[in-house]
């Protein structure tokens, strides 16, 4: 029995591989792939009213609303040791009265989505998503 299983091992000599010889598989059955589940980052977000996607909204819109009315710091305002925004102008041409710049707007943005994916990825953690 063990030789039956050593011959159908591929074997290699030298610089060619040798193939085994396979007798033809007979009534092979194929079985359709069944989806076990949605994985480890499985939220789903179907329309606009979900709840995942009004924690996204509401997150991004939360941390966008904190830089452009001074409650972050931003490239106009920076953070001193204390914690506290001080103005400085940053070079930075803007159109906006505020001084937020498509630099701000990105980065604001960028934070809003970390905290929001934290936030859904906790709840579906916690099972009240």
């Amino acid at each position: 029995m063990a030789s039956v299983v050593m011959t159908s091992l591929p074997q290699f000599n030298g610089l060619k591989p040798q193939t085994p010889t396979l007798s033809p598989v007979k009534n092979l059955v194929t079985v359709p792939m069944r989806r076990r589940g949605q994985g480890a980052l499985g939220a789903r977000c179907d329309f606009i009213g979900s709840p995942t996607n009004l924690i996204m909204i509401t997150a991004t819109s939360l941390m966008l609303f904190a830089g452009r009315f001074g409650l972050a710091p931003s490239a106009n305002r920076k953070a001193t040791a204390g914690l506290k925004l001080e103005a400085r102008d940053s070079g930075l041409q803007t159109g906006d009265p505020a001084g937020f710049t498509l630099a701000d707007t990105l980065a604001c943005g960028t934070v809003g989505h970390i905290i929001g994916v934290g936030v859904v990825l906790g709840l579906k953690n916690i099972g009240a998503l």
